[in-house]
């Protein structure tokens, strides 16, 4: 016997969160699968909390940064990425979430979720077309990020563990690592 899963579209799923069916649930899409979310344990909170208000100051006007909102793509996913750099559009975001050009880059905090952000969540995000992707692995504290979309999958994976990334939007801006992976190692 085969099993059969329901797919839903992005316009189901809105109409199921605005039936309230989901009301009590942290889920998302993710290729037209609603998919429980994992808990935020404290170092998932406090970090990627702590990561987004550097990240706010240090980009200021030039991005804004959505912290766990979801972003909309075409392959019927609408995930909830614990930070999206996104363009600044203001009041646009009322009539919809982020698409795919409107997304700078994406940053994932991954314990217990680190095989569905590097795998799954990878190709995702890859076949919608986002160019930069970075997961912090809170078990070991780097940061591995996803450039260079090739065939719809990312060629390149990187691990930083300290020093300074640039993303690939705003070449000009150093990103201390240590800042993105836990903050308290600096201070």
């Amino acid at each position: 016997m085969s099993v059969i899963v329901a797919k839903w579209t992005i316009d189901e799923y809105h109409r199921m969160i605005e039936a309230g069916i989901l009301c009590d649930r942290q889920v998302e899409l993710l290729q037209g699968e609603i998919v429980e979310m994992s808990p935020e344990g404290e170092p998932h909170a406090y970090c990627s909390d702590e990561a987004g208000e550097y990240l706010a100051k240090l980009l200021s006007d030039r991005a804004k940064i959505r912290q766990a909102k979801p972003i909309t793509l075409s392959n019927d996913s609408e995930p909830e990425p614990d930070i999206a750099v996104v363009q600044r559009l203001g009041s646009e975001y009322r009539q919809h979430h982020p698409y795919p050009e409107n997304i700078f880059w994406l940053i994932e905090y991954a314990n217990t979720s680190l095989e569905k952000d590097l795998e799954i969540k990878s190709k995702i995000y890859a076949a919608a077309g986002i160019v930069e992707y970075w997961v912090v692995n809170l078990k070991k504290l780097h940061l591995v990020v996803f450039r260079d979309i090739l065939d719809g999958e990312y060629a390149t994976k990187q691990i930083l563990k300290k020093g300074t990334i640039q993303p690939l939007a705003f070449p000009d801006v150093d990103i201390a690592v240590q800042r993105i992976c836990d903050r308290s190692q600096i201070d």
